[in-house]
């Protein structure tokens, strides 16, 4: 009788393999979570403690549009791919700017302006490695989950920004900044630890200079590119001609056609040309190409427009209201150490509640069914901060300093804190399995980056307008008129379930 060969065991390190993914995609995400919250929660108490108004803070988010464009030199990224490298590097040039702010102060001067400006690039190019490595990386059947630790662990970087406010309020902001620059060092060198990139998925994308051989015979690509960035950029126009007394700009910055129509038509004429353009049969040449290329395979899909409309849209009443929150609390008496406190201590822990609790929903319902549900309790948090902006007074800062905060006030934008922070992560669940769901892993860093630029374009805008409309109209108006922000988007969902059902279809498959 022949032997019968032992059969070999199961491999068992599956398991241990995807706890390990976990964990280095739980790491980045706080790396790339923490400039966020410097940015939208730490710069604006600083200023608004230095008595800045809400317009000139409302004004710092423009130099988030860094966010916005960062498609432009993602292809670079792409292209030398050591994604872990570009992490590490952004990690550090924020460290210096940090030390910068510890060491020279933070007045609000054109250096200022422009020391900001580089930290939200640095940021902006470690978001862009730090998503290609990640969507690399995984799996689709491990989106559920691995969403819900990025959702946790990006509001967990963002909410040690808390833990400077808390520094600043005991130690000073000197010693907030550099404490900064010390969590911003430690990214640095734990990203450079994490696995190597894999290898790249197809065939690597054809030069620079071919792809600008074929513009050439379209230059329809470049005129509609060149629209969108000028409509992006165009609300920086009015502040600069300020700057530079360019009176006749400077006289008409302030119309409602010259702030909205005029930037947004440029945007809309860009984006109509840019699909025009990626829908021509001469524009398959490029489907190869570095930065075209990856726009042209977005653009063939059927109902890809209305779901770039719908990437806009979904998050902004989430948007519209988040750069606000932080200066409410600032008005309504709290001082910096409790307003790092409560966001630590409370805000941390539902944040990664939410996170979690929104990637099961997802595995369990589906990216559709979570995309409408979990987006409405996402807009709940809205309410919540209009109901404590009727409820508590607000205080000039110094008067808070004496007379603090009652505790019934406290308890009630404790609470609207706590539901803002589960719910934003619920909402983002979805949203974020589904950016990754129609990204191609041939083109995974650029594809991200043009999805999560239209996302930031949304956030940046709205949280400009943002400082204008809680000036002009009060907090609580303002954070109520927010929460119907978050419903155009429903209307595009019927685009959404059709490109999903098709990417779920047996033998399709992203470009």
């Amino acid at each position: 009788m022949t032997a019968v060969p032992p059969v070999a065991p199961a491999p068992t390190t599956a398991r241990p393999a995807y706890r390990r993914k976990l964990f280095w995609v739980a790491l980045l995400y706080f790396s790339e979570g923490l400039p966020l919250g410097v940015f939208f929660d730490l710069f604006p108490v600083y200023f608004r403690q230095q008595g800045v108004n809400l317009a000139d803070i409302g004004l710092l988010s423009l130099l988030g549009l860094a966010w916005t464009v960062k498609f432009l030199w993602a292809p670079m990224v792409d292209w030398a791919r050591r994604h872990r490298w570009w992490v590490a590097a952004a990690n550090l040039g924020m460290a210096a700017v940090m030390i910068g702010f510890a060491v020279f102060g933070l007045a609000l001067g054109p250096w200022v302006w422009v020391a900001i400006g580089c930290f939200t690039v640095l940021s902006a190019t470690n978001d862009i490695a730090t998503d290609g490595y990640t969507i690399e990386l995984l799996d689709q059947r491990e989106y559920g989950l691995a969403n819900g630790l990025r959702i946790g662990f990006y509001r967990a970087g963002m909410l040690t920004a808390g833990v400077l406010l808390m520094v600043s309020g005991t130690l000073g902001w000197s010693a907030a900044y550099a404490l900064g620059a010390v969590v911003f060092g430690l990214n640095a060198g734990m990203a450079l630890l994490a696995p190597a990139e894999r290898p790249r998925v197809g065939a690597p994308p054809s030069s620079v200079g071919k792809e600008l051989g074929l513009l050439r015979a379209q230059p329809g690509f470049l005129v509609a590119l060149g629209l969108v960035l000028v409509g992006l950029l165009w609300p920086v126009l009015g502040p600069l001609a300020r700057a530079l007394q360019w009176s006749a700009v400077e006289a008409v910055s302030t119309t409602w056609w010259f702030r909205g129509a005029l930037p947004v038509g440029l945007m809309f004429a860009g984006a109509a040309l840019l699909v025009r353009a990626a829908r021509a049969p001469q524009a398959l040449a490029l489907r190869d190409g570095p930065v075209f290329g990856a726009w042209v395979e977005l653009l063939l899909r059927p109902g890809m427009v209305a779901v770039l409309a719908f990437i806009l849209l979904f998050k902004l009443g989430d948007a519209a209201m988040g750069f606000m929150v932080k200066p409410f609390w600032v008005d309504a008496g709290f001082t910096a150490g409790q307003i790092g406190f409560v966001s630590v201590n409370l805000g941390l822990a539902l944040s990664i509640a939410g996170g979690l609790v929104g990637g099961w929903y997802v595995d369990k319902r589906g990216i559709f069914r979570g995309l409408w549900v979990l987006g409405l309790w996402q807009a709940l948090s809205n309410l919540g901060y209009a109901g404590a902006a009727w409820s508590v007074p607000l205080l000039t800062p110094g008067a808070a300093a004496t007379i603090g905060v009652e505790p019934l006030h406290q308890a009630i934008v404790y609470s609207a804190s706590a539901l803002e922070s589960f719910t934003g992560g619920l909402g983002t669940g979805a949203f974020l399995a589904f950016l990754m769901g129609i990204t191609s892993k041939a083109r995974a860093t650029t594809e991200y980056a043009i999805l999560s630029s239209i996302f930031a374009f949304s956030r940046a805008v709205a949280g400009w307008a943002g400082g204008i409309g809680a000036q002009e109209l009060g907090y609580a108006v303002y954070f109520f008129l927010t929460f119907w922000l978050s419903f155009p988007a429903y209307l595009l969902l019927p685009s959404v379930r059709r490109m999903l059902e098709r990417e779920a279809a047996p033998g399709v498959s992203s470009p």
